[in-house]
């Protein structure tokens, strides 16, 4: 049976309908080294064979291909304007703050139960208070009067080092002896705050002021509450739930929101970051969410139009385009060497000897913060000829074809059309991190089959990072002081003991695999707790990270593919940076950061302890 006869061959190649048909772009030879460097040479023989080697090379061959001369685009840059966490309440998008800011925020965590803790925020707020009181002019004469009153009414209480209840302040000794210095000597501004935010009056409680006090009085809370407000970024709380719109996922361990665009055409665009991890947040953390637009977007501003001069595009050491030219050699391209499977530098190799000089560039400025789409862009060649240019990277973004650089995809294995606008995310360059207030390591522990949450870094009462391991040691000491004098043990009436079950340190806190509701064998890890060194009481988790729902009697669950065989770590730092009118962003950022590898915290079960002492075994 003969193949049938095929009539249009460019269609049969551009279609790839006739798989039976070879199809090169061009022709190479086969070298026999491996030796690049006599290639490179282009050695020089006589003329004819100067004139034959030309030939060879295409050079003789006329195109009617020209270089451009003039571009003319159309681009319309439209900056987000709405902001949503995955789960949370819609919010606008502030211009004056970095997306960085606004994402990482989480919430300043002042009590753990009814333990009241950063102690140095609450005195920061305090202090602030009475400078504005003293400041007045009006409450000058009785600014004494009135700044005792207010620490007496919002006190910070000195520990007691004979209640347990109080070993979490009074097993250290730098944090004791802080908080007996400021006791009933300077007041909780935190309290205060928290009275002020509740819609009362700032005088309340205070007596001995006429009205003319109090009206001042109310004018300074205001002004009192918009300073801590702008001090540091917090995410918006809910008054009735009290859950604050953050954008961290503690199930998955990373911060996932989404941003609205207002694209041309009344169409609204939705960005996703669905795995961003804290620190550089930059184009490739987004892609196109098509579920459906967040709404209240603004209308895209006007479309910019400008005509530009190409220029072709240049690299330290790129080849000139003509054969036998002198070049300046500051890149050797015989010294790399790739091997047959270095796919990276086989494709660099190949652009920069091949096609370094097909590529051209536009200028174009675009504001950062914005999404840029470009509605059109026309090119003129030295013949005067116009050509509309597509962009490259069109087409069905499913297609593994396709070629694009620096666009978003779109998520879902749906059959869209490929998005290719530019995205210039409206970050900062830079932003320093302060130091880490709390680091939490999550590892597997293959030979007590369990996952730990390792607490290496914990943040006191007074709100400085210490050790986790010293923190829970020195507590443990405290609390072991307060026991009254324990008898001594009864001899032991064999040679060896059995325990159930030994300890480990009260750091590490530990996660047990429980199943998904609905799922037989799908897993997720839970937070729970392992009985105390001292009096077998559980023994919570000392940071925020670890402490995600207790406070609200809320289980905490992290998806068990998290926590891989290296582990991952998680940190809360303080961030700082400048924007672009000048201002300061401060927020407490969380950040995800790669494991250490497993680890074995010694835990036990059912094992037998020797119980005869040295002088038995001497005798």
């Amino acid at each position: 049976m003969t193949e049938p006869r095929i009539e249009d061959l460019r269609k049969a190649l551009d279609q790839r309908s006739a798989p039976t048909v070879g199809l090169w772009n061009r022709v190479e030879g086969r070298p026999r080294t491996t030796d690049f460097d006599r290639a490179l040479r282009a050695e020089v023989r006589d003329p004819l064979w100067m004139l034959t080697r030309q030939w060879q090379m295409g050079e003789f061959r006329g195109t009617d291909g020209g270089s451009p001369v003039t571009a003319t685009y159309s681009v319309v840059a439209s900056p987000p304007t709405r902001f949503r966490p995955a789960g949370g309440t819609m919010e606008p998008l502030p211009a004056d703050r970095p997306l960085e800011a606004v994402a990482e925020r989480r919430a300043l965590p002042f009590a753990f139960g009814a333990d009241r803790i950063s102690f140095d925020l609450r005195l920061a707020i305090g202090r602030r208070w009475m400078k504005l009181v003293g400041r007045n002019v009006l409450l000058n004469l009785i600014s004494l009067n009135v700044r005792q009153k207010y620490i007496t009414r919002y006190p910070i209480a000195s520990p007691d080092p004979k209640v347990d209840a109080d070993s979490p302040r009074v097993a250290h000794p730098e944090v004791w002896s802080s908080l007996r210095a400021v006791a009933g000597r300077r007041m909780d501004g935190y309290e205060f705050y928290l009275h002020l935010k509740r819609g009362r009056p700032a005088h309340e409680g205070i007596g001995g002021l006429l009205g003319l006090h109090r009206d001042e009085l109310t004018k300074l809370g205001k002004r009192l509450v918009a300073w801590f407000d702008t001090l540091i970024d917090q995410p918006a709380e809910n008054p009735t739930t009290h859950a604050t719109n953050a954008a961290w996922d503690p199930a998955r361990l990373e911060h996932r929101f989404s941003v609205a665009v207002g694209a041309p055409g009344g169409v609204e665009k939705v960005l996703t970051a669905q795995e961003y991890p804290g620190g550089t947040l930059d184009w490739h953390a987004f892609s196109v969410d098509p579920t459906g637009p967040l709404g209240g977007t603004t209308p895209p501003p006007a479309a910019l139009n400008r005509t530009v001069f190409p220029a072709p595009v240049r690299f330290s050491g790129m080849p000139l385009p003509r054969w036998w030219a002198v070049e300046d050699g500051r890149t050797n391209f015989a010294a790399v060497q790739p091997d047959s499977t270095d796919l990276a530098r086989l494709i660099f190799l190949e652009f920069a000897l091949v096609y370094g000089n097909d590529w051209y560039q536009l200028p174009c400025d675009l504001p950062a913060g914005t999404l840029a789409s470009i509605r059109g862009l026309a090119v003129t060649d030295v013949f005067g000829q116009k050509w509309w240019i597509t962009p490259a990277g069109s087409g069905d973004d499913a297609d593994w074809q396709r070629w694009s650089m620096y666009t978003l995809d779109t998520i879902g294995d749906a059959s869209v059309t490929a998005d290719t606008d530019l995205l210039l995310p409206p970050s900062v360059p830079k932003v320093a991190e302060g130091p880490v207030l709390e680091e939490v390591a999550l590892v597997r522990d293959e030979s007590a089959n369990m996952v730990w949450g390792i607490e290496r870094t914990v943040r006191l009462a007074t709100g400085e990072p210490r050790r986790g391991s010293e923190v829970a040691a020195e507590i443990v000491a405290h609390r072991l002081r307060l026991r009254p004098p324990a008898s001594p043990p009864p001899p032991a009436a064999a040679p060896v003991g059995y325990e159930a079950m030994n300890s480990v340190p009260e750091n590490w806190i530990p996660f047990i695999p429980v199943h998904v509701p609905g799922q037989n064998r799908e897993i997720r890890l839970q937070l729970a707790a392992m009985p105390g060194l001292v009096d077998g009481t559980p023994v919570r988790a000392r940071t925020s990270l670890l402490r995600e729902g207790f406070d609200q009697g809320r289980p905490y669950f992290v998806n068990e593919e998290e926590v891989s065989q290296t582990g991952t770590g998680i940190t809360v730092t303080y961030n700082r940076t400048r924007c672009r009118d000048g201002r300061v962003a401060l927020w407490l950022a969380t950040h995800r950061t790669h494991g250490r590898g497993e680890a074995s915290s010694g835990l036990a079960f059912d094992f037998l302890t020797d119980t005869t002492s040295p002088s038995d075994e001497g005798t």
